[in-house]
Parts: structure tokens; C-alpha cells; sequence
């Protein structure tokens, strides 16, 4: 799995960030610094493991309880590891959390997983196909995205987090839309750069009113199409196709609804 191997690479290359001052809600508890005297990473093979199986059980106790109410000793107890264990790893929850969010954010920003476009493939195509794969990501995700989002308002280690991934779809989509207004086939009048921040805010507020919120039931298909029509038509590239949409058992039943309050 992408989330594995993200988990472990972390784990090996991890770095000690100390996080800046912090922003304090009478609803939710100061989330916790990183001290200085922090356990370091695992030198290890099999350090590296447990850890990310840490990891990958703080991710399950998040989605299923939240921050606020997951424990240091459900987690340990998820990994199969006592609650004294957990501290050779991690001296928090918040910490374990951050790295949680790290590597989710680096799951969603992680490259191309091969599935190549047709010879024939438009530039819409292109724009679509990268529409697709992060909904799909974000979709499979939406549990724990959700928590991220809370937690970010409160945490600048996992704000900006948040904001690297913005960042790099923006930078992303402005090189894009140079190069397609080089081409001739985009309007030259966009700034390419408000035009990247602005349509990368649009699917990923879009995605989070939809798998987090529960916003609507959309055939997955249908949204990614949609979306990827709206991030066209806004610099003026046009709308051919010649790929064909791919089968999506998971929602390809639902129709496009919005929810009744």
C-alpha cells in the first residue's frame, strides 16, 4: 500500500520539528510542543515497522473516536504493544497525531501509481485524470481528512502540513497552466498563479464538503467529470475528451442528490 510504504519512509527519514506558538480554543486542550528531549526515530528495520504500525493504529483510533477522546493506551493496545512501549516512539498523543497528518498529506500528494494515459489523451484528459486520482485518494480518507481538518485549526505543525499539500497542487497547476497557455490552447489574459490557488481551493473544499461534511451523494464519476469541466472552463481550455471513465463499484449507483436537512 502507498499509506505503508509513506509510513515507513517517514519513519527512517523523520526529522524533530518543534512547532511555533500555538493558537488556544476554550473547546479543545493547548495541543502539546514537541520537547527538545524527544525519543529519536527507530535505527532499525523492524523499529522502523513498529512504528509505522503505531502509526497506522493511531490512524484507525482517530477516525473511529477523534483527537479529543483516543488514548495513548487504546493505540498501544491496537498495536498489539504495551502502553510504556508506546514512549520509546512517541512523547504524545499530539506527536503521534502530527505524524499521522504528515504522512496522510504525503499519501495525497504521492505520484502518479501508473495508471498511464491513452496516446490519444486531450489536455482535459490530463486535468481530469489528476481531478480523479486525488478525490479518489481524499475518498478513501475521508475519516481521518476529517480530523486533520479539525485538529489544523488548532495545531500549527498540522496546519502547515495542510498548507505544503495546498502548495504543492498550486504550484503544480500554475506550471500547468503556463504551459497550456504557451500551447495557444489556454486564455492568456488567466494569471496563472491566482488562477492555481483559486481552482486547487475549489477541489479541495469541494472534496471536503463531500467526504467530509457528507454534503450530497454524488456518482463519483460524474463529480470528477464535473469539477474537471468547471477547472477547464475557467481558463478557457476546451472540454474534449477521449478517454472513457473508468468503473467505480463504489459509487457508480449513487445519483448526483443533494441531502435534505
Amino acid at each position: 500500500m502507498i499509506l505503508t510504504s509513506i509510513l515507513k519512509l517517514l519513519a527512517r527519514t523523520r526529522t524533530i520539528v518543534r512547532s511555533g506558538s500555538q493558537k488556544v480554543c476554550p473547546i479543545m486542550p493547548r495541543i502539546a510542543q514537541v520537547n527538545d528531549a524527544q525519543p529519536e526515530g527507530p535505527r532499525s528495520r523492524k523499529g522502523a515497522a513498529t512504528r509505522a504500525r503505531l502509526v497506522e493504529s493511531a490512524k484507525e483510533e482517530f477516525e473511529e473516536t477523534g483527537f479529543l477522546e483516543t488514548r495513548i493506551s487504546d493505540i498501544a493496545k491496537r498495536a498489539g504493544m504495551s502502553h510504556g512501549s508506546f514512549y520509546h516512539y512517541f512523547d504524545s498523543k499530539e506527536q503521534i497525531f502530527r505524524e499521522v497528518a504528515e504522512a496522510q498529506e504525503a499519501l495525497l500528494t504521492a505520484p502518479d501509481d501508473g495508471d498511464a494515459l491513452a496516446p490519444d489523451a486531450t489536455e482535459f484528459d490530463r486535468i481530469l485524470r489528476a481531478n480523479r486520482r486525488y478525490l479518489d485518494r481524499y475518498r478513501a480518507s475521508g475519516k481521518i481528512m476529517g480530523v486533520i481538518e479539525e485538529v489544523s485549526r488548532y495545531d500549527t505543525f498540522v496546519n502547515a502540513a495542510r498548507m505544503q499539500r495546498q502548495k504543492h497542487f498550486a504550484e503544480r497547476a500554475e506550471a500547468s497552466v503556463r504551459r497550456l497557455q504557451t500551447m495557444g490552447v489556454a486564455d492568456v489574459d488567466i494569471d496563472p498563479e491566482i488562477a492555481a490557488v483559486a481552482l486547487g481551493s475549489m477541489i479541495a473544499r469541494f472534496a471536503e464538503l463531500w467526504f467530509v461534511e457528507d454534503w450530497a451523494d454524488y456518482a463519483f464519476e460524474h463529480a470528477a467529470d464535473q469539477v474537471s469541466r468547471l477547472w477547464a472552463n475557467a481558463i478557457g481550455l476546451p472540454t474534449d475528451s477521449h478517454a472513457e471513465a473508468p468503473a467505480d463499484p463504489v459509487a457508480a449507483t449513487k445519483k448526483s442528490s443533494r441531502k435534505k436537512s
